[in-house]
């Protein structure tokens, strides 16, 4: 009797499942595992053999927190403003720069995204010296007769400083997606429409910017969760102040969970609301912005 073996298709089956297991091992015992035991310890108090249930008295907290109304108001003002300017942004120079007439335009690129390599802390401290009251921002700002700002001491300005750091680290990161998406569209639809007498104005809004929404859409959702679990910025730019003004939440958590009385209750209650935010967020974008059939 002849004995069954594996058919080429199971052998390839087999192959792909040996080496996605290790590293959907690895997702699991290190995401999956600790967001599960996150959700539980949300609805928990007390630590260690103190532990006890405690229903959703952490998540009733959350809505009487003063800190955690300013640092959703915090993380919510830099989504709002910062993620805009930025896609848009990205997505203008992503155009510029996909164009043939352009001399130079690798050492262009290239300028524009090394911001994304430079590491967290040195490009905050480059931002630190250049908003301090004797950094080159107020010394250009009184030399043109306008009055000098204190911008880490304003809540006001501090918040626009993480947003010009925010804004000057990730519009090259965006732009890098919107090149490789122009690459791919066939250059002669813009002739068509060229010949058709579309201005680039038109040529940019009705075709570009169509063909790219998938692009669009991704870097969308990709910013979203970036700016909803903003961290560094927080941290190493502001320092959260003046006081807590520019704290986010994410800063709010680490706060209360390594640097405060541990309170790792209700910080990972705080976790899970950032968790559900995301992806509701996430979610509505792929509804509005993914009209595919």
């Amino acid at each position: 009797m002849k004995k069954k073996g594996l058919n080429m298709e199971q052998k390839r089956s087999l192959t792909g499942w040996a080496f996605l297991l290790p590293a959907a091992l690895l997702i699991f015992v290190f995401c999956f595992y600790p967001m599960v035991q996150a959700l539980i310890l949300s609805f928990q108090k007390g630590t260690g053999s103190a532990v006890q249930p405690a229903g959703f008295a952490n998540y009733v907290r959350i809505l009487k927190d003063a800190t955690f109304q300013q640092c959703l108001f915090n993380t919510i003002f830099y989504f709002v403003i910062q993620v805009p300017i930025m896609l848009i942004l990205a997505l203008i120079l992503a155009q510029l720069l996909n164009s043939p007439d352009i001399k130079g335009k690798g050492i262009y690129r290239t300028m524009i995204f090394l911001p994304c390599a430079t590491s967290l802390v040195s490009y905050s401290m480059i931002f630190k010296s250049l908003f301090a009251n004797d950094g080159l921002v107020n010394r250009v700002l009184s030399t043109v007769g306008i009055p000098t700002v204190d911008w880490f001491q304003n809540a006001w300005a501090a918040r626009w400083v993480i947003v010009i750091a925010l804004v000057w680290r990730w519009t090259g990161y965006n732009m890098v997606f919107y090149l490789a998406g122009l690459q791919n569209i066939d250059y002669s639809i813009y002739e068509a429409a060229r010949i058709d007498g579309a201005s680039p104005l038109q040529q940019f809004v009705h075709l570009t910017i169509p063909l790219l929404k998938p692009t669009i859409l991704l870097t969308a959702i990709m910013s979203t969760s970036g700016t909803l679990q903003l961290f560094d910025e927080s941290v190493n730019l502001t320092a959260g102040g003046p006081g807590k003004a520019t704290m986010t939440l994410t800063h709010y958590i680490y706060n209360i969970s390594f640097v405060e009385t541990p309170k790792f209750n209700y910080a990972a209650a705080l976790s899970v609301f950032i968790l559900v935010v995301v992806a509701v967020l996430s979610a509505i974008q792929m509804k509005v912005g993914d009209k595919r059939d």
